[in-house]
């Protein structure tokens, strides 16, 4: 089924996809190396397939993902995925479990940390960004 995602749709598809690793690496920057969170998630996300894949592939400027603290960047992000999940599921129900998966995915391969296991504020962030997820 092919789904029509206006200008603005996208916006919050890339919004949601790529804050949600922002997200994490600002959560995380105490406890690891945020250009390897970075790094790790966004590889991820560009190896998104499907419409989805299409969406986060296209090389637009994302607004409102430098807040001054982890709370300024979860008021943008945490409602941008629940919203791109809601869109998705009244078009595609199929392509919203391929976004959720992607998102998901990619924050789990941006929180694992070398060795170990992830700390405490990374395993919240992720119950965060898959509470938004799930509430649409």
């Amino acid at each position: 089924m092919a789904i029509t995602l206006t200008d603005q749709d996208k916006n919050t598809l890339r919004t949601a996809a790529y804050g949600a690793i922002t997200l994490v690496t600002a959560a995380g920057a105490a406890v690891g190396s945020p250009h390897r969170i970075a790094t790790q998630g966004s590889l991820a996300l560009a190896s998104a397939t499907g419409q989805v894949g299409y969406v986060l592939a296209e090389n637009t400027k994302i607004a409102n993902l430098n807040g001054k603290s982890v709370a300024e960047i979860a008021d943008q992000v945490l409602p941008a995925l629940t919203t791109a999940m809601g869109l998705l599921k009244k078009q595609d129900p199929a392509e919203a479990d391929n976004f959720r998966s992607t998102v998901l995915v990619a924050v789990e391969a941006a929180v694992r940390p070398k060795k170990g296991e992830p700390s405490p504020v990374m395993v919240e962030m992720v119950r965060k960004i898959t509470a938004a997820l799930d509430a649409a």
